[in-house]
């Protein structure tokens, strides 16, 4: 009876992985969330519009930004982001490249305002934090400047 059950699941995940790699299976709730509108925007403010539906951000030095002065390649920049706030939000918007905006993060209530990860930078830029807490959104600025280009520049 064991060998029965053991088949059974091992076949159901067979099938289970040949529909999830050939395209059939896919997580449809997720990916009609995506804000397709905020990374298609070329300029800060259109993106930040799309996103939040303001671009006024008032400057604030509760967000630190700890990311490299030089980066010796633009295509893995390695950023991190945090802030004090109760922040809903975090997005990070890159002045100079094709798309500015490069992630965002929703967070829950209970979440530490911290964000960690690697960008792509085209070229010498500054980079935007977006912190959205209280229904306000603050930012802070950082200038990198990139040696080899990450977006072909």
């Amino acid at each position: 009876m064991k060998r029965r059950t053991f088949l059974k699941g091992t076949v159901a995940s067979g099938v289970l992985g040949v529909a999830a790699s050939a395209g059939l299976l896919m997580p449809r709730m997720v990916l009609a969330a995506w804000p397709k509108a905020a990374f298609d925007a070329t300029k800060i403010d259109d993106g930040l519009n799309a996103l939040y539906g303001s671009a006024s951000t008032a400057a604030s030095g509760d967000i630190k930004i700890k990311a490299p002065d030089i980066a010796e390649n633009g295509a893995v920049v390695p950023i991190t982001i945090s802030t004090g706030m109760k922040a809903s939000s975090i997005a990070v918007l890159i002045e100079k490249n094709p798309s500015p905006l490069t992630c965002s993060y929703e967070l829950g209530g209970d979440t530490v305002g911290f964000v960690s990860c690697r960008v792509k930078m085209g070229k010498t830029s500054d980079l935007i934090a977006v912190v959205k807490s209280g229904g306000k959104l603050y930012s802070a600025k950082r200038k990198i400047k990139v040696t080899i280009g990450g977006c072909g520049g």
